[in-house]
């Protein structure tokens, strides 16, 4: 397989928020997809409301991200995008996969060796070396991490808290996406593999859902070989056509929402699923439906 492979399948993408405010709040969104070799945006519309005062900026992981002044009363934030990606699963460029070694590693990515708030690694350096470190160095090891999570952590939805870690996760042994995507990265860093956490949109192409609510997936990367390959505990299984919207050291710089104040969201819909090329364009309705696509047929544009 290519390593720059066709960009044949569109993915819509977005979601609808809805917040009430009794007086201003400063906000941070983080809704927009990255740039990346395996992704275009092909059409893309951001609302943040009306008017509100607003600041685009990159912070320094590479992700755009908008802080703007919420006003008191409701206030609707959008993002709707038709996104080009490969119809092919995760890993597909999978060839050299040894660790580039620390000394020849780049240096802004020593900051993905290192323990963050929610990666705890030097808690557990003496758990990862004693369960994974005999495992061959690379894909294999990092594959031995995700089926140990994905076998002993139980996927609780509305379980998630803003004050576990990966230490704290693995103890308690149930958690959410952006739990299994912490504990990934914890292990790996403290197998001195550069780690980065990861947000975006996982549409179920090519993979029969149960019907869980839609929203935004965690799921993490690891750099090898000179590259970074998508790693996702929490199913396990290679998906096809992820959308990456941001990553950094762990959830707190990928949040897609960052608040300032008392705010309450009253409205939360997220969106991502495959269209056929040329039938739909950003602002036309959103057909949930579609969601559950689950279909084997790839719509390859």
């Amino acid at each position: 397989m290519p390593v720059n492979p066709q960009l044949d399948l569109v993915v819509r993408v977005g979601c609808r928020l809805r917040y009430q405010a009794a007086a201003e709040v400063t906000v941070m969104m983080n809704l927009k997809p990255r740039m990346d070799p395996f992704q275009v945006v092909q059409q893309e519309k951001l609302s943040l409301g009306e008017r509100l005062p607003c600041e685009e900026f990159e912070d320094a992981h590479g992700n755009i991200l908008y802080r703007l002044t919420l006003q008191p009363g409701f206030n609707e934030i959008s993002h709707d995008a038709l996104v080009l990606v490969p119809s092919v699963a995760d890993n597909f460029h999978h060839g050299n996969d040894q660790p580039v070694a620390l000394g020849e590693l780049p240096v802004h990515l020593l900051r993905y060796t290192l323990p963050s708030r929610y990666c705890d690694s030097d808690k557990l350096l003496n758990f990862a070396w004693e369960k994974f470190g005999h495992v061959p160095r690379g894909h294999l090891q990092v594959k031995a991490v995700c089926d140990w999570i994905h076998s002993n952590i139980e996927y609780r939805f509305g379980s998630g808290r803003s004050d576990t870690s990966a230490s704290d996760i693995i103890a308690q042994g149930f958690g959410v996406c952006r739990d299994f995507a912490h504990c990934g990265v914890a292990l790996c860093r403290a197998l001195n593999l550069p780690t980065r956490y990861v947000t975006g949109h996982l549409p179920d192409i090519g993979y029969v859902d149960p019907g869980s609510p839609m929203d935004f997936h965690g799921y993490f990367e690891v750099y090898l070989g000179g590259r970074w390959f998508a790693y996702d505990p929490r199913y396990n299984v290679p998906r096809i056509g992820r959308v990456k919207v941001a990553c950094g050291a762990d959830a707190v710089d990928c949040a897609f929402a960052t608040i300032y104040g008392p705010l309450a969201l009253s409205y939360f819909e997220v969106w991502a699923y495959q269209v056929a090329p040329g039938t739909v364009s950003v602002g036309d309705p959103i057909d949930l439906s579609k969601r559950l696509d689950g279909a084997i047929e790839l719509r390859r544009a």
